[in-house]
C-alpha cells in the first residue's frame, strides 16, 4: 500500500468521482504500478502514484465520452424493427441509421472500405491490408478517422436533438 493511498482518495473524492470509480482507479494505479520492472526511477512515490491515479481518471473521463458506432446502428437497427416502440424512438433511431449511413458516403473511397469491412463486415485487420495492398497500420488510421468523424457527427446530432427537446417541452408549458 502507497502510503499516500489515502490522500488519493481525499482528492478524487472532492472532485466529485463515485465511490465504486475512486476503487477502481486506486486498484488499476496498483496494477499499473505492479507491472513496473523496476521502481529505481521513481523518486516521489506519492507523487508517482497520484500521477496514475490523473491519468487512469482521465483515460475513463476520455471513453465516457466516446460514442460507440454500434450504439447507434445496432440500437437503431432494433428499434426500427421493433413495432412495440414508441413512434417517437422510432423516427430518432432511423434518423440516426440514415446519418451514420449519410457519413460513411462522404467519407474517401479507401477509408470507407476500410470501416465498412472491418466495423461491419467483421474482417481482420490483417486481411483488408493484404487485400487492399497497404500496411496494416493505413487500416488502423482510417478505420479511426472514419471512427472519428462518425462520432463527432453523432455527438453533434445528440446536442441537436436535446436542444429541440428542450424547446418542444418549452412550447407545451406555454401552450
Amino acid at each position: 500500500m502507497v502510503p499516500q493511498e489515502q490522500k488519493v482518495r481525499a482528492a478524487l473524492r472532492r472532485l466529485g468521482v463515485a465511490e465504486s470509480d475512486v476503487d477502481d482507479l486506486i486498484q488499476d494505479a496498483y496494477c499499473r504500478l505492479a507491472t513496473l520492472t523496476s521502481v529505481d526511477h521513481i523518486d516521489r512515490p506519492g507523487a508517482y502514484f497520484m500521477q496514475i491515479v490523473k491519468n487512469a481518471w482521465r483515460d475513463s473521463l476520455r471513453r465516457a465520452r466516446v460514442v460507440r458506432l454500434e450504439d447507434y446502428t445496432e440500437n437503431a437497427t432494433q428499434i426500427v424493427e421493433d413495432e412495440a416502440i414508441g413512434v417517437e424512438a422510432a423516427v430518432i433511431a432511423r434518423e440516426q441509421l440514415k446519418l451514420v449511413e449519410a457519413l460513411l458516403v462522404t467519407l474517401p473511397e479507401r477509408c470507407r472500405t476500410i470501416f465498412t469491412w472491418k466495423r461491419m463486415e467483421g474482417i481482420s485487420q490483417r486481411e483488408i491490408a493484404q487485400r487492399l495492398g497497404v500496411s496494416e497500420h493505413i487500416v488502423e488510421n482510417d478505420v479511426q478517422r472514419a471512427l472519428r468523424t462518425i462520432q463527432r457527427a453523432l455527438r453533434g446530432a445528440d446536442e441537436d436533438e436535446q436542444e429541440e427537446r428542450k424547446i418542444g417541452d418549452q412550447r407545451r408549458k406555454i401552450g
